[in-house]
């Protein structure tokens, strides 16, 4: 089982424990440690933002990026990992203040389209074609500050421009209902691909889909990979869980609903989706109060859940399915689902 997946996570999940209300209480590892940690785990796939790969990414000129991206490159090859994707941190910068691509000025709206370009420069050199859109500030604090038809256009527009600046890149939108921004554009997946259907090449724009961003829309995670699969554009996702309509916890894998974790499972299953060759990515946080020698187990264990899960999903017995189905007795299917999670 474990060979019919490919797991990914950003170095973002190894981190500090910093949260809004307190600093960090953990040492900080160097990227180079952070990469030496992923096969020990059992991950192949390095999630990327373009400043992880070249830090001070907008203050380095086009040879300076190469050169430090291949460089990483280099890392990876030696680790016998790969890049899984590449994210422009729009959402960090003074100039995506007011969102990039739907910015009021000008200025900063061309300084975003310009970043976006440059993360496809760096998804080339460190060898993956996927760029992630998390459109994290892209949205108003008050509904009159922006035009929203007009905004969509310019999310629109970027988009075009990097597929026309590169033949081969492909986009992976995604959406999150709220956090940072309380009025977000493109809250959910059917919103993102309906965006994508309008692209200048619409067979390279698909969607990712976090667990805990569509609870936050009030939506079930497992149909939100269905409609994306149906599709043929699931082209990731990020996997944790969530303690209801809060902040983005960014809990381990299952950990709050069990139930909920099998049936994203089920679905990508269900959908082939290890024959896609697309990673199963983790986006998950270690808690606050784990020692540093300690700060790695929500990776291993969402991994170990995941894992467990799929075994789950391919035990069940689907005569009992059937027979349920079959007399619409959807109170037996639902004892058998509990009597095989919980076992014997």
């Amino acid at each position: 089982m474990a060979a019919d997946y490919r797991f990914s996570f950003g170095p973002w999940n190894i981190h500090e424990g910093a949260d809004p209300f307190g600093p960090p209480v953990r040492p900080s590892l160097s990227f180079a440690r952070k990469i030496k940690c992923y096969k020990q785990l059992g991950f192949d796939g390095v999630q990327f933002h373009d400043d992880d790969a070249v830090p001070d990414v907008d203050d380095k000129s086009p040879a300076q990026v190469e050169k430090e991206a291949r460089e990483v490159r280099k890392v990876l090859d030696g680790e016998g990992l790969t890049a899984e994707f590449v994210a422009p941190r729009l959402w960090e910068s003074p100039r995506g203040i007011d969102g990039g691509f739907t910015s009021n000025s000008a200025e900063d709206r061309r300084w975003a389209g310009d970043r976006l370009k440059r993360t496809a420069d760096i998804a080339d050199y460190l060898g993956t074609k996927l760029i992630v859109l998390w459109l994290a500030r892209e949205g108003t604090y008050i509904r009159e500050a922006k035009n929203a038809i007009e905004a969509y256009g310019r999310q629109l527009q970027a988009i075009n421009e990097v597929l026309r600046y590169n033949d081969h890149v492909e986009i992976a939108i995604e959406p999150k209902p709220n956090e940072p921004m309380d009025h977000a554009y493109v809250p959910t997946i059917g919103h993102a691909l309906a965006l994508a259907g309008r692209a200048v090449d619409p067979q390279r724009v698909g969607g990712l889909i976090e667990t805990a961003h569509a609870l936050l829309a009030g939506l079930d995670p497992s149909d939100e990979m269905a409609f994306a699969l149906s599709l043929g554009k699931l082209w990731s996702v990020h996997l944790n869980d969530q303690n209801g309509l809060k902040f983005d916890q960014d809990k381990s894998f299952g950990a709050a609903n069990l139930r909920g974790a099998y049936n994203q499972v089920r679905v990508l299953e269900l959908g082939g989706y290890p024959a896609s060759g697309r990673f199963v990515g983790l986006d998950v946080k270690a808690m606050r109060t784990q020692p540093a020698d300690l700060a790695c187990r929500h990776l291993t264990n969402s991994r170990a859940i995941f894992l467990r899960l799929v075994e789950k999903v391919r035990t069940f017995p689907k005569d009992v399915q059937r027979q349920c189905i079959a007399a619409r007795d959807y109170e037996a299917l639902e004892w058998a689902v509990l009597d095989h999670l919980m076992g014997k």
